[in-house]
């Protein structure tokens, strides 16, 4: 990255986004360029993780997280190792994490030993950022990063987090942030949870292009919807919002080191 642009500032933040499931990847990355969007491209195996970071190599605002998805680890548990290989090389880890929804528990068990070995990894190279995945399963998560002790020298940001708000608050006092996305503003019990968390420890998120708006795909510069809903909550100014977000964002980036 030049020195020009380290000096640009994001004025939003995608914390997960899997850039790669886009038609115009290419031009994703252009797009959360032009609007600044601080964007965490999420994979979902290790395998697709180098092409990634090729098409992102120039961009300012877009950085790539080496994912191995809980829900691929029934047919792709062995590229652990490959996971492992590549780690060294990145600051940012994910999509990782558990899934006990009744899709996936089936192979919840291999879930368990993947998940606890790239935590333990990561612990032992320090400064690593996770975007973890906890459907049905964040007690399952919190025990594992307090075992690991990767909170100790790292960061984890809870991705969609739909748990209890004692789970939430559990989160939080281990040091974890959350990442919101506008899907979670149409249950009144997410609602609810959103207004129990922290404001320091929030980041805005769309999982692109999971989540439809009007039966289109979202993409990275739609965060500005999840920013004013998270002001409307909360009883902020949009203003507010959008820069305590980034202000969250720039404290998670600097933590623990270097960008």
């Amino acid at each position: 990255m030049s020195n020009a642009q380290k000096k640009v500032s994001p004025l939003w933040v995608d914390f997960h986004c899997h850039l790669d499931l886009y038609p115009d990847h290419k031009e994703i990355i252009a797009e959360c360029d032009r609007a600044r969007v601080a964007t965490l491209a999420v994979t979902t195996t290790p395998k697709a993780w180098q092409r990634n970071c090729e098409l992102a190599e120039h961009s300012p605002f877009v950085r790539i997280g080496l994912g191995l998805h809980p829900q691929l680890v029934a047919e792709r548990e062995q590229e652990v190792v490959l996971l492992e290989r590549y780690l060294p090389a990145t600051r940012y880890v994910g999509e990782i994490g558990l899934d006990a929804g009744p899709r996936f528990y089936r192979s919840f068990e291999a879930q368990e030993r993947v998940f606890s070995h790239i935590l333990y990894a990561c612990t032992e190279q320090g400064n690593k950022i996770l975007s973890i995945h906890s459907i049905r399963a964040a007690a399952k998560v919190l025990s594992h990063l307090e075992k690991s002790r990767l909170l100790e020298n790292g960061q984890a940001i809870l991705h969609w987090f739909t748990g209890t708000i004692s789970e939430a608050r559990r989160a939080a006092e281990l040091g974890c942030y959350f990442s919101i996305n506008e899907e979670m503003f149409r249950s009144v019990k997410h609602r609810k949870l959103i207004t129990s968390l922290p404001l320091n420890r929030l980041l805005t998120e769309t999982d692109g292009p999971f989540i439809l708006n009007n039966a289109v795909s979202i993409r990275p510069t739609d965060v500005n919807r999840t920013v004013r809903g998270i002001a409307e909550l909360h009883g902020l100014d949009n203003e507010v919002a959008a820069s305590l977000i980034l202000s969250n964002f720039r404290n998670l980036v600097t933590l623990s080191g270097k960008k």
